[in-house]
């Protein structure tokens, strides 16, 4: 049987946009067929370090690319406070989306993604590639078979030191600059992934000069009763692990637990293992796999990271910067 090859483009020539390509090479019955940028120049370049001479075109604008008719999907690699207009612009254009993390800046532009996309009857997802990866997927087997008894409580961090200035996307609130939409909506994700839907936040923040926050603590208790202690840092080189508590022991994923393959089982009588599950090359692929699968079974949205989780968790964002003081010009 044929396999349906899903032709990619990629919005944006950035870090992440570098890190989506490679693993689109990694990716069975997957291709590069264009890229965009604001300028023909910066997208040829890219083209032809990332792509295939024959068949990767270049585009000198965003609406190009939305328009080509030779893409399926189109990956949105810029910063946070673009991908609203960015999403939009190319479910328009007719095109599946798979949309970097944090999704948009609020939830009110997250809505309005998901409104079109629905109406339109097109594919959109969040690019939480964490929760794709094989060792995540075994430890979230391991808490459903009980091996760790009763699952009540999750613990993750993710931070480290970022030594750019003032004006670098991580403290502008222009760019959506900021620990919790950057490193934040990691744990908060697993989190939600391991414990279900959040009831409730509480967050207390650290803000920087620029007026974002440098580094934010916040605990969630979910709709099951069990709660979630997690941070997220600039400013701070923390160990970026994450552990799922039962009442007979424990799961742990081991730095950084957002692209691991590395995980320990721990139980009250004393024994332990530690697992090691490789990952496809970068960890990329995993997350590509699933849509390329949800395109060719005709799914608009994936059961793994569903959009009314997206809205909610984006909801939840909302509700943290509200208490810390973090305000974008989106908000306003």
């Amino acid at each position: 049987m044929t396999v349906r090859t899903i032709r990619w483009g990629i919005l944006g020539t950035g870090k992440i946009a570098t890190a989506f390509a490679a693993a689109l090479k990694d990716t069975p019955d997957a291709v590069l067929a264009a890229v965009a940028s604001r300028s023909v120049d910066s997208a040829t370049a890219f083209a032809t370090e990332h792509g295939s001479h024959e068949l990767t075109k270049s585009h000198g604008s965003y609406q190009a690319l939305a328009d080509d008719p030779d893409v399926d999907a189109i990956y949105i690699a810029t910063p946070h406070p673009m991908h609203r207009d960015n999403a939009l612009m190319c479910l328009e254009g007719g095109k599946h989306v798979l949309v970097e993390k944090a999704f948009t800046v609020n939830r009110r532009e997250a809505e309005e993604v998901v409104t079109l996309a629905r109406a339109k009857k097109l594919f959109v997802m969040e690019a939480m590639w964490t929760r794709f990866h094989p060792a995540v997927l075994e430890a979230k087997r391991v808490a459903a078979s009980g091996e760790i008894g009763t699952v009540a409580a999750v613990q993750g961090d993710f931070g480290f030191h970022a030594d750019v200035e003032p004006e670098h996307r991580l403290f502008n609130p222009a760019l959506g600059g900021g620990s919790l939409l950057d490193l934040g909506i990691y744990p908060l994700s697993i989190a939600a992934y391991f414990l279900g839907p959040v009831k409730a936040v509480q967050a207390v923040g650290q803000l920087g000069p620029t007026g974002v926050d440098v580094q934010c603590a916040f605990a969630l208790q979910h709709e099951n009763g069990a709660l979630a202690s997690c941070t997220s840092s600039l400013a701070v080189r923390t160990p970026v692990e994450f552990t799922v508590y039962g009442s007979k022991g424990f799961v742990r994923l081991h730095g950084r637990f957002n692209n691991t393959e590395e995980l320990t089982v721990e139980l009250s009588d004393g024994s332990r293992r530690a697992q090691r599950i490789p990952r496809i090359g970068n960890g990329y692929a995993h997350e590509i796999i699933e849509v390329n699968r949800c395109l060719r079974e005709g799914l608009t949205e994936s059961p793994v990271m569903p959009l009314d989780e997206t809205l909610a968790l984006m909801g939840v964002l909302d509700e943290m910067r509200r208490q810390i003081g973090v305000v974008y010009d989106a908000d306003r």
